[in-house]
């Protein structure tokens, strides 16, 4: 069984299997204990999946948030699929599900994710990592808090660091 990185920097077993698409002709099975079902395939089956803690979804770095919005509450788990390092389209669905969507369950990054970007995921709000598995996952717990301090706000902080400072208060309103 793999390991995951959590956002608080432990390194736990995983537990979550994640379903590739099945071969043309043939039907998804679910194996016994926690799988992740690609995003379609979940929502297909919507009525024999929700409320099933057992089962969440991934999304495909092609695959908008929007199609899932009105059911993020019913997931355990959503994990967005990184296919290379290079594309950052998962970062702007982590942020949707969180922000604009209220998704508070467990995101994880799976694919092609590695050390360095693992901070950046972090502050995008994703709590669990799948590694590449050729990256050293005892290295992980302090890439995600490489930096001590960031500038811009984001999920993990909502205020930039001058409000942070005090240098500039927020503007009463009437």
């Amino acid at each position: 069984m793999p390991d995951i990185v959590r956002h608080d920097g432990s390194i736990v077993a995983d537990h979550w299997q994640v379903l590739e698409h099945p071969a043309e002709g043939e039907t998804l099975t679910l194996p016994e204990g926690p799988c992740l079902v690609p995003a379609e395939l979940w929502l297909a089956g919507r009525e024999h999946y929700a409320g099933n803690d057992q089962v969440g979804l991934w999304l495909d770095s092609h695959e908008e948030p929007e199609l899932i919005a009105d059911h993020v509450h019913e997931l355990p788990l959503i994990a967005v699929n990184f296919p290379k390092f290079s594309d950052g389209r998962g970062y702007s669905t982590a942020r949707l599900l969180r922000e604009r969507f209220s998704y508070r369950g467990e995101l994880r990054a799976i694919g092609d994710v590695l050390l360095d970007q693992l901070q950046f995921m972090k502050r995008c709000g994703f709590d669990s990592y799948a590694l590449r598995a050729d990256k050293d996952i005892n290295k992980a717990p302090r890439c995600l808090n490489f930096f001590s301090n960031a500038y811009q706000a984001a999920t993990d902080n909502d205020e930039p660091l001058f409000r942070r400072r005090g240098e500039f208060p927020v503007a009463e309103t009437a």
